[in-house]
């Protein structure tokens, strides 16, 4: 009766990577951090986020900025370390908690991210060239939906 049954059910469709969500996603991405790459080359994404959430919120534990720019802490270390080494941002043990380690942008972390937001928004604006402003919303829309 099983064998009668699945007989009964259309076939599953071929699986086709080029077809899949991730894949799609990850092509995208690349494109997107290639126009990052050239456009704004002092810093990742990722430390772009980074240094964009201190210029937004101010001094921030690591784990809190971490929290905010959805990385965990070993890579929130990681990012930090690499910024404070190239002297955009700076790091302290807060004087509230000393276990808690504080940061803060110094001035030329200050003046990179204040250069490279008009940076940034332009490579949104390229990144999503090839979609009307009623597509790119709809795409925003979509992509916060997936990512909650």
């Amino acid at each position: 009766m099983d064998d009668l049954a699945a007989m009964d059910q259309p076939p599953e469709p071929p699986y086709v990577l080029e077809d899949q969500i991730g894949f799609k996603l990850r092509l995208a991405n690349q494109r997107h951090l290639e126009l990052f790459s050239e456009v704004l080359p002092e810093v990742t994404p990722t430390q772009f986020s980074t240094l964009f959430k201190l210029w937004e919120q101010g001094a921030l534990s690591q784990n809190h900025l971490g929290r905010l720019v959805a990385m965990d802490a070993a890579t929130t270390k990681g990012v930090v370390d690499r910024l404070r080494t190239r002297g955009l941002v700076a790091t302290a043990a807060s004087e509230s908690d000393r276990r808690r380690l504080d940061v803060s942008l110094t001035p030329a972390g200050l003046a990179l991210i204040t250069a490279g937001i008009a940076r940034a928004r332009q490579i949104s604006d390229v990144t999503t060239k090839p979609l009307s402003p009623d597509e790119r919303a709809l795409l925003l829309s979509f992509l916060d939906r997936l990512s909650r």
